[in-house]
């Protein structure tokens, strides 16, 4: 494949030196190979030039290493999956905290541990007495909304909120504020900003992005980097500042609503919309670069060598590295987790790696150095690359993490100043959809209602990567620095003279005023947040009952909607006075009542000052909605706001629902339906029913006989690929209850052309009748001999024994947190 690559490259440039193909022509050849043309992009106007000094050192650090020394750099290990020890050995690059990692396994611990575990991790990299080199080793986490692996961290709104500000300025303020806290716990390198362009809002990720436009992606992306690592010429890199990471390079928001998808465009479109945010981000000096899961025309990003070389290295000519994203290198044709030369030779600088296999990476790596699969001055590239930037960043001087100058001040997660601006970009990231009757702003001497299972929950206004990789099982306090919504409002309220009441499902003794119902979307990151339509909570119409009951009742409702993307809500506006889009603000719920409530005088103390970076769907299957498209034909345009100053009546919106419609693509079982294509099957001595848990027949039971083998499966018409979510460390959730204790084992089970198995039976053992769950991580049943590339029985329950068992949901999904096993006897 490399081979024919290079062919197309040489017979394109050839052809248009010839004048025989247009760049136009290029264009259309790239869309079906997948291949660059690197003539057709733009050199950038780097602010970061190449310091003589620098390389000077980092020739000289190069010269006395030896292969070995190399290898390592170009290896980071998720700290799940190393210990401070192995580091004494094997010299890696890097660490890193993957979304469910932590120290101690605690992704709670207080950010004293993740300092001294650094320290650990640090002390060993550095101990080594053969006179080679020592390289220390840096730390990367994703810093992508504040500090957010860190209680007590300050949390901005996600970047589809911050999209909505249009103030650039503000960007800036929060990637240094974000990298003042990071630096407190000593970690150096923050994987972030996402500059992704979405195109298609089913995604899971689409809050990750700033806008579908990349005029904003460009305007956003240079000046989060500055803020992260100080500006070129001014405090860049200083005490403070954090190595930055542009990602996911390139053309990840295109990719079909699906994560780790295709992004099948022509190279025009890949360059002037999806690269966007590349164009300030680098220019601004970014360090590193994390290339994409995904693939451009059926070409893998992580081996794409016209993309990573050709393009990002010598036509824009970016001088830090590429850092590779959770086993994508595995991905690429050819390759595994632990053995991926393509990658590196691709241009790839360094895995990112997670599982217990990474000393295997180590030992084919270097093999292949050693035997010139990966050729000596492509080694040397990737390794100077790697010495350059923690020598920019000032790794080698620095200490241990601990003796650095910010470290250890935790004072400043969390810190007023930081949480002022994070009010502030709550504040102006409000967009204004409807304001039937002036209802806005709500007088603070009023009885106010606020209801709804947003409205005190800190976790779900900061959505996914907040202290969990999903945002799930995070209560408020885990937000010790943070004020939920209800308790912004309530402050507000008493300050003004009023009274505000909270009951979540909307019950009141005292009929109020009016009432702020705060509903939408649960906590997700990749994976589980992809959607296959934009409706909001098709399964659970509650929140809609919720503003129905309250509206009938003649009390007027103002709706804040909490979501990742834009959702069709076109009952849940037609059932509000006022619906404001709150995106997912973070941990300053209080700047939602600054603009909600009014001042004593009953004027607004702020005004609404959002503007939609996302256009609103009209139809809950314009999922593709993006004002550059033909018949765009949105609800709520591109840049649409309302405002105290000029508003508008909204009309009753038409709640008419296309025909048919699509399964949630993460469950297999739930609410007593099968995922369309499939069937329940049963093999030997084992009878199937119905039971209800929540409502009519949304369970199985099982009953097992006892006299001989048996299994109850689900059965895929077509095979299905499970190799993503293995990669992502997705896992097999079910929940459960036993009816009648195992007289055997009992294993769970994946069958693909090969099983894979993990035995259960312990967790089988608890009290009967109480409902459970369990989770086990997909790698389990591949490590056990699972073929997950083709699933036909992606959920299989067998034993021998006798054992009762009801099942109310099975899906994949992210294990909720704490310790997850590979099955119990």
């Amino acid at each position: 494949m490399a081979f024919s690559r290079s062919v197309a490259m040489i017979v394109a440039a050839s052809a248009l030196a010839a004048g025989m193909v247009t760049g136009e022509g290029l264009a259309q050849q790239a869309a079906s190979t997948g291949v660059a043309h690197p003539e057709l992009w733009p050199t950038l106007p780097m602010k970061l030039k190449r310091n003589p000094k620098v390389e000077a050192r980092v020739d000289a650090i190069l010269k006395r290493m030896s292969v070995e020394d190399k290898v390592g750099q170009l290896i980071q290990v998720d700290i799940a999956s190393i210990t401070p020890k192995d580091l004494e050995t094997y010299k890696l690059g890097s660490v890193l905290n993957g979304g469910n990692s932590a120290p101690n396994s605690d992704e709670f611990a207080p950010a004293a541990e993740w300092l001294k575990l650094f320290d650990a991790f640090y002390n060993a990299s550095v101990k080594r007495s053969d006179g080679r080199p020592v390289v220390p080793i840096i730390w990367g986490t994703d810093a992508v909304h504040g500090d957010n692996n860190i209680v007590g961290a300050t949390l901005f709104p996600h970047n589809i909120g911050l999209g909505a500000t249009r103030d650039p300025a503000l960007i800036r303020r929060i990637g240094a504020a974000t990298a003042a806290e990071t630096a407190a716990t000593g970690i150096d390198w923050s994987f972030a900003p996402t500059v992704a362009v979405v195109q298609d809002d089913r995604w899971g990720r689409t809050y990750e992005s700033y806008s579908e436009e990349p005029e904003i992606v460009q305007a956003y992306a240079g000046q989060m980097v500055e803020g992260l690592q100080g500006a070129v010429g001014q405090d860049f890199m200083a005490p403070g500042h954090v190595i930055s990471s542009v990602k996911h390079f390139l053309g990840d928001g295109g990719t079909g609503g699906r994560d780790q998808g295709d992004t099948r465009v022509s190279e025009q479109v890949l360059r002037d919309v999806h690269a966007a945010g590349y164009k300030s981000g680098l220019a601004a000096g970014a360090l590193t670069v994390m290339p994409s899961f995904s693939s451009w025309n059926g070409v893998k990003m992580t081996g794409n060598k016209s993309l990573l070389t050709d393009v990002l290295k010598q036509r824009m000519g970016f001088d830090g590295f590429a850092i590779g994203d959770w086993n994508a290198h595995g991905q690429v044709p050819g390759c595994s987790n632990e053995d991926c030369p393509a990658a590196i030779n691709a241009g790839l600088d360094m895995f990112m790696y997670s599982g217990p296999k990474w000393k295997e990476l180590y030992a084919n790596t270097l093999r292949e150095a050693k035997d010139g699969t990966i050729p000596a001055a492509r080694l040397d590239d990737a390794v100077r690359r790697i010495l350059r930037v923690k020598m920019l960043a000032g790794t080698f001087d620095a200490g241990r993490p601990s003796s650095r100058p910010m470290a250890g001040k935790f004072d400043l997660l969390g810190s007023p100043e930081h949480r002022a601006i994070a009010r502030q970009a709550v504040r102006e990231s409000l967009v204004l959809l409807k304001n039937n009757g002036g209802v806005l702003p709500l007088k603070p001497s009023a009885n106010i209602l606020v209801a709804g299972r947003g409205a005190d929950n800190i976790g779900q206004q900061s959505g996914g990567w907040s202290i969990t990789w999903q945002g799930t099982g995070v209560t408020n306090a885990a937000f010790p620095n943070g004020q939920s919504i209800w308790s912004g409002i309530d402050q507000a309220v008493r300050a003004g003279g009023g009274k505000a009441t909270l009951a979540v499902d909307g019950a009141y003794t005292t009929r109020p005023d009016a009432a702020i119902v705060v509903f939408g979307e649960t906590p997700y990151a990749e994976f589980t947040g992809d959607r296959p339509t934009l409706e909001y909570s098709p399964e659970d119409k509650s929140d809609l009952a919720l503003l129905k009951r309250l509206k009938a009742a003649g009390i007027p409702v103002v709706a804040v909607f909490l979501s990742g993307r834009p959702l069709w809500v076109n009952p849940e506006l037609n059932a509000a006075d006022a619906f404001v889009a709150a995106f997912l603000p973070g941990t300053e719920g209080g700047g939602v009542a600054d603009v909600l409530i009014a001042g004593r005088d009953g004027k607004p103390r702020n005004d609404f000052h959002g503007r939609l970076s996302f256009s609103w769907p009209k139809r809950l299957d314009q999922y593709v909605l993006n004002r550059r498209d033909p018949n765009y034909d949105p609800l709520f345009s591109f840049g649409y706001g309302l405002t105290y100053a000029k508003g508008a009546t909204v009309p009753q919106l038409s709640e008419a629902r296309p025909a048919g419609g699509a399964a949630d693509q993460n469950a297999l079982f739930v609410r007593g339906r099968v995922v369309p294509g499939a069937r329940l099957e049963t093999q030997g001595p084992v009878q199937l029913s119905r039971v209800d848990r929540t409502s009519q027949e949304d369970s199985l039971r099982l009953t097992f006989a006892g006299t001989g083998a048996a299994s109850a499966y689900l059965d895929e018409a077509t095979p299905i690929d499970l190799t993503r979510e293995t990669n992502g460390d997705l896992s097999l959730i079910v929940d459960y209850r036993v009816t009648q204790a195992p007289t055997a084992e009992v294993t769970l089970g994946v069958l693909g052309k090969a099983a894979g198995t993990v035995p259960i039976t312990g967790a089988l053992k608890g009290e009967v009748g109480e409902w459970r769950q369990i989770a086990v991580p997909l790698r389990c049943f591949a490590q056990s001999g699972a073929t997950m590339g083709a699933v036909q029985r992606p959920w299989v329950i067998a034993t021998t024994g006798r054992l009762g068992m009801d099942v109310s949901g099975v899906r994949i999904a992210s294990a909720p947190p704490g310790p997850v096993s590979c099955g119990t006897r």
